[in-house]
């Protein structure tokens, strides 16, 4: 079992709270004096982080992201952050900023990459837990009580070229247990070989046919919100990755943060 954790945190200020969340080859020698020799396993391209919506594309993230190494790894996981908003006394969802990357202007929802090579494909789960509630780290006694995660719209891509496609959650994965492991995707004996990308949410000019959940973000004026690169790339939201946070939950100034540990296990 391979564990990545990382920080998501959240930035609340007074008034305004921004979120911020091996191939193996086989050969041998046959009697007879006859030469054979057999392979077993598939050809680990190391394609880097690819576009989910166009997995032959190679993207360079912006920042750190979390990765593990090995025949069964995962590739990519992103930092998932939530942008400024006001700090409001009724029940808010906050919609997670989605993902944008170094030379490219459109935006994508949040994902995992996740790459098999080993000898045999015996299947994989790919899983997550959050640690902790969400905590100030400059007042330790407070905490976002009754705040919830949760990822929505699961789908499936890959570069591959094959239909031996892992199975993901119809359903909201919604974190409400701190501390228990939640299952975003699954692969069964002889299913999940090569690279597979664990998408939450799609931009409006995907070719999957998935549902949009990608708009700009505007601040109160309505104007387009940018992000802090040379370029000024415009700020999208994600319906699909969501903070929810009850209206009673008292929230101070501060920094908040919790870690989430994401897991890739072998299966059975």
């Amino acid at each position: 079992m391979k564990k990545i954790p990382f920080i998501l945190t959240l930035f609340v200020f007074t008034g305004v709270m921004s979120l911020i969340a091996q191939t193996n080859v086989y050969a041998e020698n046959a009697k007879e004096g006859n030469i054979g020799i057999s392979f077993e396993g598939l050809v680990d391209s190391n394609y880097g982080v690819l576009d989910p919506e166009n997995p032959t594309k190679k993207l360079e993230p912006i920042g750190e992201y979390g990765k593990t190494t090995g025949a069964l790894r995962i590739d990519f996981v992103p930092s998932i952050k939530f942008n400024s908003n006001k700090i409001v006394d009724k029940d808010v969802n906050y919609s997670a900023d989605a993902l944008l990357f170094k030379d490219v202007i459109a935006p994508r929802g949040q994902f995992i990459q996740v790459s098999d090579y080993r000898g045999k494909q015996t299947g994989w789960s790919l899983q997550v837990r959050q640690e902790t509630q969400f905590t100030n780290k400059n007042k330790k006694a407070s905490q976002l009580d009754g705040a919830v995660l949760s990822f929505d719209k699961s789908w499936i891509n890959t570069p591959n070229g094959t239909n031996n496609e892992p199975s993901v959650s119809k359903e909201v994965i919604r974190l409400n247990n701190i501390g228990e492991t939640y299952t975003l995707a699954k692969a069964t004996m002889g299913t999940g070989g090569g690279t597979w990308i664990v998408a939450f949410g799609a931009s409006n000019d995907n070719s999957a046919e998935q549902t949009s959940t990608l708009n700009p973000r505007l601040d109160e004026n309505g104007k387009a919100v940018t992000d802090s690169s040379p370029n000024k790339q415009a700020v999208y939201m994600n319906d699909a990755v969501r903070l929810t946070l009850p209206g009673g939950t008292k929230k101070e100034p501060g920094t908040y943060s919790t870690v989430l540990t994401w897991i890739i296990s072998e299966l059975p």
